[in-house]
């Protein structure tokens, strides 16, 4: 139902799933197969996958920090963006990547569930996208120390605000990764 007009494709929106970001993710190996599943069944559906990588000065462009973790890999094809702000909208070529292929809803996996996935999630939204979060896709780090609930907390909160956010127009949903559809939006 998105409010981007003639564009009713979707894609699989896979961010910062990278070594310097997960490292420490909660319930990583669980996460890390649930996101190599979505990636999968995208590819075999014809959905497009892209790619998000976080660069600033703690994952520099092309460091070990930097690479998309081992147990995932892009395709030669995937479309991919560096993006210096958690919005994965903001200052990339992400929209113009989007509209070229068509694509009103996007399906959001990575990290982090309380940074880059919740920016991304609401950037997408407010530029009129339609939203799925997979519940079981995402993650984040222990930051306990510095005030934050404990990891498993932040990743149910998350899944439990974009279950209620609305918009007219728009949908916002939060789906197992098992029990994501790629269909039209």
């Amino acid at each position: 139902m998105t409010t981007l007009e003639g564009r009713t494709g979707t894609a699989l929106l896979v961010v910062d799933v990278q070594n310097g970001v997960v490292a420490n993710g909660y319930e990583r190996e669980s996460v890390l197969a649930n996101i190599a599943s979505l990636v999968s069944r995208a590819r075999a559906e014809s959905v497009p996958v892209v790619w998000v990588q976080q660069t600033d000065d703690n994952l520099v462009h092309g460091s070990e920090s930097w690479q998309i973790v081992p147990e995932l890999t892009p395709a030669g094809d995937d479309p991919s963006i560096e993006k210096a702000y958690g919005d994965s909208f903001e200052a990339t070529a992400l929209e113009s990547i989007l509209t070229g292929l068509g694509v009103g809803r996007l399906v959001v996996a990575g990290a982090q569930s309380d940074a880059c996935i919740r920016a991304t999630i609401h950037g997408a939204f407010a530029r009129g996208y339609d939203v799925t979060l997979a519940a079981d896709a995402h993650t984040t780090e222990d930051l306990s120390a510095w005030g934050a609930p404990p990891p498993g907390q932040v990743v149910a909160h998350t899944n439990l605000y974009w279950s209620y956010t609305s918009a007219p127009g728009r949908t916002a949903e939060v789906v197992p990764a098992a029990e994501v559809g790629f269909g039209r939006s």
